[in-house]
């Protein structure tokens, strides 16, 4: 217990005197995870819309694959990925296998499924009399949609949040097409995996600590963009 009350005041010590490594590592992992969330939100927004507003013939099945997808491990994924930038995949040219870039696409593909699916349960959660009293009174198709898109917003940003939230916190993709190379592509939770492996726990668990406090701001503001705030 004293060796982990150690640790633990290590760790502080370690966050308050803004450790280089710590702050690398730190500043790394959410350049990643905002690039990856910032490209997938311009993918997934528009593809939920679609699927959204129009109807076809598969619809539920197409919706139901895409929630399955929530669950796909981050492994997986890392799998796929790292086949396609590998010399002898089909983008291998592109040179993007242990790059922080590699892992902006591994993050994409994998955080992508979920911001679909969150946004067309965001809109799904508008009622038809929005729809319905915005073209009685002259909005055309295309303001109607613009309506209904307004009164998802808060939904819409709390699915971007939690794609976020997921970027950050997994570890397969980041170990598989990173590398966890050391000053390129080592982000916290990789760090936090190689440093526990290797006993130096006050780095693994400022890095822990970080990583935590970053996920609770993230769930703080999903709770505060959906109007739950400490509720």
């Amino acid at each position: 217990m004293d060796e982990i009350t150690a640790g633990l005041a290590k760790a502080v010590e370690l966050i308050l005197a803004l450790d280089p490594a710590v702050v690398e590592i730190t500043a790394r992992s959410l350049a990643i995870a905002i690039t990856s969330t910032t490209i997938a939100a311009g993918i997934a927004v528009p593809i939920g819309g679609l699927i959204h507003f129009h109807n076809f013939r598969g619809k539920r099945a197409v919706v139901n694959l895409i929630q399955t997808l929530y669950s796909l491990p981050t492994v997986t994924v890392g799998l796929v990925v790292f086949l396609l930038l590998s010399r002898s995949g089909p983008f291998g040219s592109l040179g993007l296998l242990f790059t922080p870039a590699g892992m902006v696409v591994g993050q994409t593909v994998l955080i992508s499924p979920i911001m679909i699916g969150l946004t067309i349960a965001a809109l799904s959660g508008v009622g038809p009399a929005v729809r319905d009293s915005a073209l009685s009174l002259g909005a055309s198709r295309f303001q109607a949609i613009q309506t209904i898109m307004g009164e998802a917003k808060a939904a819409m940003m709390a699915a971007v949040l939690l794609g976020f939230g997921r970027a950050l916190s997994e570890v397969g993709v980041a170990m598989m097409i990173g590398g966890n190379i050391r000053g390129h592509t080592r982000v916290l939770t990789t760090a936090i995996a190689l440093e526990t492996s290797r006993g130096e726990i006050e780095l693994s668990m400022a890095l822990g600590i970080i990583l935590v406090s970053i996920s609770l701001l993230v769930n703080l503001l999903v709770n505060r963009v959906q109007g739950n705030w400490w509720t």
